[in-house]
């Protein structure tokens, strides 16, 4: 009992402090140690479960702090918390959400300096999403157009430098996907496409890896239409001054394709094929400058190269190797203007199709003398007056019939109405021949005929067997409705 005295005591003691603190100030514990605001309070249990990938727990904060605190200094963190959110969790349906958010803080918050963060985490979206040069390239366009969007918008961003190499790595993938297509068409021969696709793709990604290559086929489809200008068979002498007119324009245009590789690409591995190709054309063979020359080796430099062991496993997986992108240099801002097929076809066909014939002259044979031309006859005009321009002495156009009624008079209002003048008389008319009267009418069918002197009854002889059976079994009929039963 003696022991356990000091212990009670010890514990009254305690309780005693207990109760004397009890009007002193309470810590929350999920607040910070000197915090009692409670949007704050908010804010940082999100960002705490963000550290932990805990989504669904910073969301929820968030919107919390969103809702309830719409004033708060923290709002605009808030969303863009958000948004971050379901760009660390990653998936397909939360990159979609992640870009619609980023999109709705950009919205009302366009002038913060996050806005260009969020610009740049919406173009990694379809970064991340872009998949290999022969699959779609959907998310590789997005890509591309979102980067250039964020370089051109925020130029004074502490992320332009990797949207920039994010840009050149997507426009490697885009850039080897047009090679493919264009080398694709130059081996099945049809040069038209290619050159329309190796063109616009060397103008518009001359970072690409193999831009040399790309110039060297497009000047390789040029000549093969040299060569299908040369196998046209000559038809006249406009004709060969077209093949030659072809010839010539399709071998400057690959003169120039190569001269662009020695120029642009001293470094490159077609540099001594393009100059082997201008001296068969008989091409003056350009000596590039140091500055290209230094510029060509270091894009070289930074170009990683893929071995055989990575090769293999990039079969294996959805995204693209980009690492062969350019690391120096500034990508395509802005589109050049695009060469159609068509159009390329449309100048072949122009360059390949002689010439018409030009060289037969037709006859001509000159009338002396004056010309001239007659007027219109009128409708108010008697028939047998000449006309103004008739020569004289000549002989009316139509002359009246003897003894026929005159032309009809015309009234001012060029109405024709016809002449009572010249109407003939009662006494011509009894004087006409009987052979102008009209013939007499013809007998009606149902009127009977008068028979001729010693013809035999009309009865007898006019009824045919059908009409005579058919009037029998008339009277068999009647007969029969007449007898009583």
């Amino acid at each position: 009992m003696k022991r356990r005295l000091p212990v009670v005591l010890v514990l009254c003691a305690v309780f005693a402090f207990a109760t004397a603190c009890t009007n002193k100030k309470v810590v929350n514990p999920l607040a910070d140690v000197n915090s009692k605001q409670p949007d704050k309070v908010l804010f940082d249990r999100a960002l705490d479960a963000l550290k932990h990938n805990k989504f669904e727990v910073a969301r929820l904060s968030l919107q919390t702090l969103i809702n309830t605190y719409p004033d708060s200094e923290y709002i605009a963190r808030a969303k863009l918390g958000v948004a971050d959110s379901w760009y660390a969790e990653g998936g397909t349906a939360a990159y979609t959400q992640a870009e619609i958010e980023y999109k709705d803080f950009q919205t009302f918050f366009p002038n913060m300096p996050e806005a260009a963060e969020a610009q740049y985490k919406i173009a990694n979206i379809h970064y991340q999403e872009m998949e290999k040069p022969d699959r779609d390239f959907t998310h590789a366009l997005r890509a591309e157009d979102e980067y250039r969007q964020m370089i051109l918008q925020y130029p004074d961003s502490k992320l332009l430098p990797q949207a920039k190499l994010r840009l050149m790595e997507v426009q490697e993938v885009l850039g080897e996907r047009e090679f493919r297509v264009g080398r694709f068409y130059y081996l099945r021969e049809s040069y038209p496409a290619a050159i329309a696709r190796l063109r616009s793709m060397a103008e518009k990604y001359p970072l690409y890896s193999k831009a040399d290559e790309a110039y060297y086929l497009l000047g390789q489809s040029y000549e093969a239409q040299v060569a299908r200008v040369r196998a046209i068979p000559p038809s006249n002498t406009a004709g060969e001054a077209a093949k030659a007119k072809g010839i010539k324009e399709f071998s400057n245009s690959a003169a120039a394709a190569y001269a662009h590789i020695v120029e642009r690409y001293p470094m490159g591995l077609r540099v001594d094929a393009a100059k082997l190709r201008l001296e068969e054309l008989h091409h003056l063979i350009p000596t590039p400058a140091p500055e290209a020359i230094a510029r060509n080796k270091k894009e070289m430099e930074g170009r990683e190269q893929t071995g055989m062991v990575g090769q293999f496993m990039g079969n294996f997986k959805r995204h693209p190797d980009a690492r062969q992108a350019a690391k120096v240099g500034d990508p395509t801002l802005v589109d050049p203007q695009i060469v159609s097929a068509t159009q390329i076809a449309q100048e072949t066909v122009r360059a390949m199709t002689p010439v018409a014939d030009t060289s037969s002259k037709v006859s001509t044979e000159a009338i002396s003398g004056t010309v001239k031309n007659e007027a219109p006859p009128r409708s108010d005009a008697p028939p047998n007056t000449p006309t103004p321009d008739a020569a004289p002495g000549a002989s009316p156009a139509t002359t009246p019939a003897t003894g026929g009624s005159a032309a009809p008079a015309a009234t001012p209002y060029g109405e024709l109405k016809p002449d009572t003048s010249a109407a003939p008389a009662a006494d011509a008319l009894a004087a006409t021949p009987a052979t102008d009267a009209p013939p007499p009418a013809p007998p009606q069918t149902n009127e009977i005929q008068a028979a001729p002197a010693g013809a035999p009854p009309a009865s007898a002889t006019s009824q045919s067997p059908d009409t005579m059976s058919s009037s029998k079994g008339k009277k068999k009929k009647g007969l029969k409705k007449v007898i009583p039963f």
